[in-house]
C-alpha cells in the first residue's frame, strides 16, 4: 500500500512539475511576443526567459506556431484548461441571468478581464500579420470564434423577447465590440479603470440592444 501511495505522489509532482513549466513557457511567451514582436522573438528567447531548456519548449509545444496558439488560448480563457470561453463557468453564469440588461452589465464585467488579458497580444500579433502566416491565421480564427461567440449571445438575447434590434444586428453588435478595441483606446490610451469600462460597455450594449 506504502508503494501505490508513493508511486501516486511521484506522479502527482511530475504532473504538477509539468504544469509550471508550461506555464512559465507560455508566460515568457506571451510577454516576449508583446514587448519585442512574434516574428522577433526566438524559441531560444522564450527558453531562456522561461528557464528552460530550448528541447523542452519543442517537446511541449513543438514550434513556434503552436506555442503561440497555446499562449492565445491561455491568455484568452485565463489559464491552459482546453475549454472554450463560451462554455466556462462565468459565461454560462452570464447567460443564465434571465435580465438582459442585468446580463449585459454582468457580461461586460467578464470580457474586461479578457480584453485586459488578450489585447497586447491581440495588437502585437495585427502587427505581425503582414509578414508572419502563423499570426494572420491566429487572428482570422479569433474573428471566426467571436462571430460565432456573438452568435450566442444575440441568440440568446433574442430569447429573452427584450432585443430592440434583430437578432443579427445584435450578434453584429456583439462581434464589434468584443474584440477589445475599444478597451484598449479607453483604458491604455485615455487612462479609464477597468470598473468604468465595463460600466460603460454594459450601459452602452443596454442602450443599443436592450429593451
Amino acid at each position: 500500500m506504502a508503494k501505490t501511495v508513493k508511486r501516486k505522489y511521484r506522479s502527482t509532482r511530475r504532473r504538477e512539475q509539468a504544469e509550471e513549466t508550461r506555464s512559465r513557457i507560455v508566460s515568457a511567451a506571451n510577454e516576449l511576443f508583446v514587448t519585442q514582436g512574434y516574428g522577433r522573438t526566438t524559441i531560444a528567447e522564450v527558453a531562456r526567459a522561461g528557464g528552460v531548456a530550448v528541447e523542452t519548449v519543442y517537446a511541449a509545444y513543438r514550434n513556434k506556431a503552436m506555442l503561440l496558439r497555446h499562449v492565445w488560448y491561455s491568455a484568452m480563457r485565463g489559464d491552459e484548461e482546453d475549454v472554450r470561453l463560451l462554455e466556462r463557468p462565468e459565461i454560462q453564469a452570464v447567460l443564465a441571468e434571465p435580465d438582459l440588461a442585468t446580463r449585459m452589465r454582468a457580461h461586460a464585467i467578464v470580457m474586461t478581464e479578457v480584453f485586459r488579458r488578450i489585447t497586447p497580444l491581440f495588437r502585437a500579433l495585427q502587427g505581425a500579420a503582414s509578414s508572419e502566416p502563423a499570426a494572420a491565421a491566429l487572428l482570422a480564427e479569433f474573428d471566426e470564434r467571436r462571430l460565432d461567440a456573438a452568435s450566442h449571445y444575440a441568440h440568446a438575447a433574442a430569447s429573452t423577447g427584450k432585443l430592440v434590434i434583430s437578432e443579427d444586428e445584435c450578434r453584429d453588435v456583439f462581434a464589434a465590440t468584443l474584440d477589445g478595441a475599444l478597451w484598449h483606446r479607453l483604458v491604455e490610451e485615455r487612462g479609464w479603470t477597468d470598473e468604468r469600462f465595463a460600466e460603460f460597455l454594459g450601459s452602452m450594449w443596454i442602450a443599443a440592444l436592450a429593451r
